[in-house]
């Protein structure tokens, strides 16, 4: 993909060269991974599927080598700030190319029902075309599904795929089989397009269902290992999320943060209930919840709304005008595998900064007992960190904040440990202000902090291959305040993406180190500078810390 800017035959600036080559990238970036595309707003994509088969997965491995050297090539002279895009790219390359030998797609079983779920879902979430496009584009979609099912039987090899990802995978199947055949096409008023759309949302639930049987059939002979191993592990940390320590030092800094947490934990135990057991106290006040899913979406909704006058009235960060997020019930086909509280951002290519906010709806059938304890993970004096970080000024204010970027690579690309970091720093941030009035809540804060640590020491310990599966399930439970069910889907989730679940705690303390440094460049740490600080670092995007400090002059 060339641009004419009007150089006449000269050799266009080195900066604008960069520019053009990162355009080129993401067009192919586009083609490849169309259902990626429709989320960002990019409506050309939104009739085709991700093509799942093994020749696709052979030719992505190809192109990101051939991508990663050519940006590798590109000179910092002339750059200017471009070197961040740049930098920024070569990252993401570099992560792909870690992880090329684990050949993920023979490995997880969700790979081949995640395309035709977020599809669909993203083209009703955003709704960024005229009814009966979206249902078209829709049908298109949910017709390609069996094919993308049988591309995923083909493929997955029971001896590299662990059972763990067959567990996940056959309950999200499920839900996805009811999402197609009888949600779907709810969405549409017209009844010739919801016929049709009935029709293909059929078709698809039928393969939904075959790779379910089919998963039960893998389940018998699935073992294959989820821990990517020391080396990678630490590869990813320093190479994709250029941060300066390994797997094994990352660890032991999670332990270190998990000790002074739990003494900031015994000291808020103490002042509550006068004794320090702040674990046999949590346990007691996670019995103060909702009495139904719905009443707990309407306690999310209460205090998303109270967080976002916090910041209107102490003008901690600028609230862009026209922002909103809604406060939702979790898409179905995701709650099997997903028990806690998720945000979807605004389509960044387009002009919307509505954004979703998902409260985590039990799955259909779910036991009383269970939804429960689903409920109790959700308590009354927990939810409002969680709306913190979900939305103001979490993840919701960031994002919005974020498409304010001219740069295309940092509306396309994101890494965790800025994103997930900014959420987790937003929460520490808000308590600093004084958001938080009731000890009861400061403790459910400061436990969602310690709850981060013991993600790192689980995480870590997982990939190392120095911690079972159960033996992660009874450290989340005993260590972080988990019920059973929440606490398997958990490190379930850790086993499928390895360094993610690390990336809250260590994040924030990076964001932390910068705003340090910012503030002392500044001279000055008074709300203003502060306002100044969230501002800048959040507009950048969300890169690897190293990066975003870089962006903001720190």
């Amino acid at each position: 993909m060339t641009t004419d800017r009007g150089w006449k035959g000269a050799e266009p600036p080195a900066m604008d060269r960069s520019a053009d080559l990162a355009m080129s990238f993401l067009k192919e970036e586009y083609e490849d991974s169309p259902v990626h595309a429709s989320s960002l707003g990019l409506t050309a994509y939104d009739e085709r599927l991700d093509d799942v088969s093994a020749a696709a997965f052979e030719r992505r491995k190809t192109s990101d080598l051939e991508w990663l050297m050519r940006f590798r090539a590109v000179p910092d002279d002339g750059l200017g700030g471009a070197t961040i895009d740049r930098d920024f790219l070569i990252s993401i390359l570099r992560g792909r190319e870690i992880l090329h030998p684990h050949e993920m797609w023979k490995r997880q079983p969700a790979t081949y029902l995640n395309p035709g779920l977020q599809g669909v879902f993203s083209l009703f979430l955003h709704r960024l075309r005229p009814e009966r496009e979206l249902a078209d584009a829709a049908r298109s979609r949910l017709e390609q599904v069996p094919a993308a099912i049988e591309h995923g039987i083909a493929n997955l090899d029971p001896a590299l795929t662990p059972p763990i990802y067959v567990e996940r995978a056959i309950a999200q199947a499920r839900a996805a089989s009811r999402y197609a055949r009888e949600l779907v096409p709810g969405e549409v008023q017209d009844a010739s397009s919801r016929e049709k759309l009935a029709a293909a949302g059929a078709s698809a639930a039928r393969a939904f269902e075959k790779f379910a049987t089919y998963l039960q059939d893998l389940q018998k002979k699935a073992s294959g290992k989820y821990a990517v191993g020391e080396a990678v592990y630490t590869a990813l940390l320093r190479e994709k999320e250029l941060l300066p320590y390994d797997a094994r030092q990352l660890r032991e800094r999670g332990r270190e943060q998990y000790d002074l947490l739990a003494a900031e934990l015994r000291r808020l135990a103490k002042e509550i209930a006068g004794h320090e057991d702040w674990v046999a106290l949590l346990h007691e006040l996670n019995k103060i919840h909702a009495p139904d899913p719905e009443g707990m979406r309407r306690e999310y909704e209460e205090w998303t709304e109270r967080a976002r006058a916090f910041l209107r009235d102490t003008g901690l960060v600028t609230l862009p005008p026209g922002e909103n997020c809604l406060v939702e019930p979790s898409p179905h086909f995701q709650r099997p595998v997903i028990a806690v509280a998720s945000y979807n951002r605004p389509a960044a290519f387009t002009d919307s900064l509505t954004g979703h906010f998902f409260v985590p709806f039990p799955p259909d059938g779910t036991p009383k007992e269970e939804i429960d304890k689903r409920l109790e993970g959700n308590c009354t004096h927990g939810i409002p960190t969680t709306s913190v970080h979900e939305a103001y000024p979490g993840h919701h204010w960031h994002l919005v904040m974020a498409k304010s970027h001219p740069s295309h690579v940092r509306r396309a690309f994101s890494t965790s440990y800025f994103s997930e970091g900014w959420a987790l720093y937003a929460e520490r941030a808000m308590r600093e202000q004084g958001f938080f009035e009731d000890p009861r809540q400061e403790l459910y804060q400061v436990e969602a902090t310690i709850f981060r640590a013991a993600r790192i020491v689980v995480d870590t310990s997982l990939h190392l291959g120095e911690m079972s599966f159960d033996e992660g399930v009874k450290f989340m439970m005993e260590r972080a305040n988990l019920t059973a069910p929440n606490a398997r889907a958990e490190v379930g989730r850790y086993c499928s993406w390895p360094t993610q679940a690390s990336s809250y705690l260590t994040g924030m303390l990076e964001i932390l180190d910068i705003r340090t440094r910012f503030l002392a460049m500044k001279g000055r740490s008074d709300i203003r500078a502060l306002r100044e600080f969230h501002d800048a670092i959040t507009s950048s995007g969300a890169l690897p810390t190293t990066l975003a400090a870089r962006s903001i002059g720190a």
